[in-house]
């Protein structure tokens, strides 16, 4: 079984959801606490043992490239302050996490046909996607979750949480069959179910881990919701022919793609940050009284 070496995450969203931060800025640059969205997904790959990563981007993403290149000319500047130390390596180590490659999304055709741009990055290796939209915080990354659950039984993996009656409208129902841990068979699924069309409230979350013939069903598969390429319709097809795992990863999940998931973020993150949680705690408390 070949090992998963690459990560694909797609990032060509405009971001209509949380405008107008993101009239200028791309969503995935906006920022927990200290650092953007989109580098907390790029550590978590790097520290589920994946070595190269494909950012798919579009027009007007450029700050993504620039966030994880070299900046000699900060660098020339902090490493001249000897109390800037610890920043300087913050700095110089985001450029280390992991070989980041780019690919443009020319048409905003949805997600599916997002992560078919990444076809010939891939090439004929199984992969995981992580969803620019989706931070996961948690002391086991996500991905190295469902790597270990694709490794243990050679099938595509989904990362799923539970979700409320009314939040899995917005989302994917999953068709699943418990089997160990928080591991299970999943046979079927559907995107954005309407009433009485779900199969659970189990709902894939923003990381999967899929087999190189993904592409080729994608080649096949019809604008669906939306008018778009559904990557779920996609993987629904694999479901059925092969079945997949669905796994109730653990760690908290936060949707950067609304206003509420990037305040969520920030206060839960900030509460726990080892420079500012301990003040930011006691600002919360004393804000908490009056409201």
């Amino acid at each position: 079984m070949k090992k998963i070496r690459k990560a694909v995450i797609p990032a060509a969203g405009l971001g209509t959801r949380v405008l107008p931060a993101t009239k200028a800025m791309p969503k995935e640059m906006l920022t927990i606490v200290d650092k953007p969205a989109i580098q907390y997904i790029v550590e978590e790959a790097a520290a589920s043992g994946i070595e190269d990563v494909l950012i798919i981007t579009n027009r007007g993403k450029g700050l993504l490239e620039d966030h994880f290149d070299r900046a000699p000319e900060l660098e020339e500047r902090l490493a001249a302050d000897p109390g800037k130390a610890a920043v300087l390596e913050a700095v110089r180590n985001i450029s280390r996490l992991c070989n980041v490659w780019y690919v443009r999304q020319k048409e905003t055709k949805g997600l599916g046909h997002a992560v078919n741009c990444a076809r010939s990055f891939v090439g004929g290796e199984p992969f995981a996607v992580l969803y620019g939209d989706d931070v996961i915080i948690g002391e086991d990354p996500a991905c190295a979750q469902l790597i270990r659950a694709y490794e243990k039984y050679g099938l595509g993996v989904a990362g799923v949480k539970e979700v409320s009656a009314e939040a899995i409208r917005k989302y994917s129902s999953l068709k699943v069959q418990p089997l160990e841990g928080g591991c299970m068979r999943c046979t079927d699924m559907v995107e954005k179910p309407g009433p009485g069309e779900e199969f659970s409230l189990y709902s894939i979350l923003g990381r999967c881990i899929l087999p190189p013939e993904i592409f080729d069903i994608l080649d096949s598969t019809p604008p669906g919701f939306g008018g778009e390429i559904q990557l779920t319709d996609a993987m629904k097809a694999l479901a059925r022919e092969k079945g997949m795992i669905a796994v109730d990863f653990t760690g908290k999940r936060y949707d950067m793609g609304s206003k509420l998931g990037v305040m969520q973020a920030n206060v839960e993150v900030a509460l726990g940050h080892p420079e500012i949680g301990e003040a930011f705690r006691e600002y919360l408390r004393g804000l908490a009284g009056s409201i």
